[in-house]
């Protein structure tokens, strides 16, 4: 038990680590907010940061559905049909919509390099063509905060029942899940206030992070004690 808790500790940090690369560098080092045609020259000019973005996402992807595998593992036995879900929610959806999502970049990527092929859309046209991308990318972000809140229930449930961690960690978590959903609909519904309220979800955010520390090096029940709690 505790061994499937490191390992799955250890690979949410590394999901922790990558996955804001493309959803907080790239934007800041390469987009031009309103500006399609200095982005789509920023895309060009700095290609190869471009692309190791996508790869990050890839990543991401593969990351989030082998999380997932971890945690079902680890919790398969406290309560198996949670546990599919909290599986279903956080690896089958999160990593498909990755992957679909990265469609997106890798076209407005494309348009940015101005190949031959494209020679009947003028300059104008290829700069918004690459707005275009990237913005259906960014619904794409926002279609995935859904699940990334609405897997974080099952998890705290699970993590409540097996009592491998403090309850107000999992209470903790029920909040995370929460500001993920909030910001989901907000992205939907009115972005401009998506905005401004991200920076208030933050503490609650941290929540993800306190858990998957704990998994690498917190202290653990032993695995006695766990088996006599399930």
């Amino acid at each position: 038990m505790k061994r499937d808790a490191r390992i799955a500790g250890i690979l949410y940090i590394l999901l922790g680590v990558i996955a804001p690369v493309r959803l907080i560098y790239i934007p800041n080092a390469v987009l031009v907010s309103g500006n399609a045609q200095a982005t789509a020259a920023n895309i060009a000019s700095h290609e190869a940061i471009f692309r190791v973005a996508i790869l990050t996402d890839m990543l991401a992807g593969v990351l989030s559905l082998l999380v997932a595998m971890a945690l079902f593992r680890l919790f398969r036995t406290v309560d198996r049909d949670l546990s599919l879900l909290m599986f279903f929610l956080g690896g089958g959806l999160v990593t498909s919509i990755y992957f679909f999502n990265l469609v997106n970049d890798a076209a407005a990527l494309v348009v940015a390099r101005a190949p031959t092929y494209l020679a009947a859309f003028d300059q104008p046209q290829r700069d918004g063509l690459v707005s275009l991308f990237l913005r259906m990318h960014r619904y794409g972000v926002i279609v995935n905060e859904m699940f990334w809140g609405l897997w974080l229930f099952p998890l705290g449930g699970l993590i409540l029942k097996s009592r491998l961690m403090p309850r107000f960690i999992a209470f903790w978590l029920f909040l995370n899940g929460g500001a993920y959903v909030l910001l989901s609909v907000l992205g939907v519904l009115s972005p401009s206030l998506e905005t401004r309220v991200t920076d208030l979800m933050f503490p609650a955010q941290l929540a993800e992070i306190v858990v998957m520390f704990w998994l690498a090096f917190g202290r653990l029940p032993r695995d006695s004690q766990l088996a006599a709690e399930h």
